[in-house]
């Protein structure tokens, strides 16, 4: 997948709404300097945009509410495709990340480790800056791969948070096809189905555990629930998602 940031600016007090029926708690133009979007209206999912994968069915999102909480219903159908927002953090210590999901079932053929089966009924991810150019030759031309592919240059570095039918919590799994993307599973098995979720985490101490390396800027997050490779059905919601530094 692939992201990327539009504008720049460093943050200050930033809290984005994934949903955009609940006003953020500042407006967008407070939250980077140089706003280069408007802020989310009460009415609209504001400045998340659904894109799609080549060669891929697209999932299907739309706004909800759903067990008491506005939220996005995510529908796959041997699907994958993601919402997302583009965006421009400075990433420090203190910066960390809540959000939350609802998921009536997970996909029982699902494995993560193996790019033959690598879906999962909910995904979180943040994609962060960096220099491409001391990657090694391999990952540079998948870069290149990907950026003829889509028109978009990909991240250097993408971090998810996962729901993962064998690895326990606090895994770390590698991409099954990219070593640039890494998932961190918060939620395994069959436990906690059918409940509202809630997560918060540090973005900082998780990138350099995950890469081993300090983050570049955050430049885009999204949510992605894909089935494409288990040819299965999947769905799921997803609450906002806060960003606090």
């Amino acid at each position: 997948m692939a992201f990327l940031a539009p504008c720049t600016g460093s943050a200050r007090d930033v809290s984005i709404s994934i949903v955009g029926r609940r006003r953020c708690l500042l407006a967008l133009g407070t939250l980077l300097t140089g706003a280069c979007t408007a802020p989310p209206r009460a009415d609209s999912p504001g400045d998340w945009h659904h894109v799609t994968l080549p060669g891929k069915r697209a999932t299907h999102y739309k706004v909800v509410h759903h067990e008491g909480r506005a939220s996005w219903l995510a529908e796959a159908d041997a699907s994958a495709s993601l919402m997302r927002r583009r965006t421009q953090v400075t990433i420090t210590d203190r910066t960390t990340v809540e959000f939350a999901w609802w998921v009536p079932a997970t996909i029982p053929t699902a494995d993560l480790r193996y790019a033959e089966s690598a879906d999962s009924p909910v995904r979180v991810a943040f994609a962060f800056d960096g220099d491409i150019a001391k990657l090694p030759l391999r990952d540079r031309l998948q870069f290149q791969a990907a950026e003829a592919l889509t028109g978009e240059a990909p991240p250097y570095a993408t971090l998810m948070y996962v729901w993962d039918n064998f690895a326990a919590p606090e895994s770390i799994l590698r991409g099954a096809r990219s070593d640039r993307v890494r998932k961190i599973v918060v939620q395994s098995g069959d436990a906690n189905l059918r409940e509202w979720l809630q997560y918060r985490r540090g973005l900082k101490s998780d990138f350099v555990r995950a890469f081993g390396e300090e983050p570049g800027n955050l430049i885009g997050m999204a949510l992605l629930t894909d089935s494409d490779n288990t040819r299965t059905k999947a769905k799921a919601w997803y609450g906002d998602i806060v960003l606090h530094p």
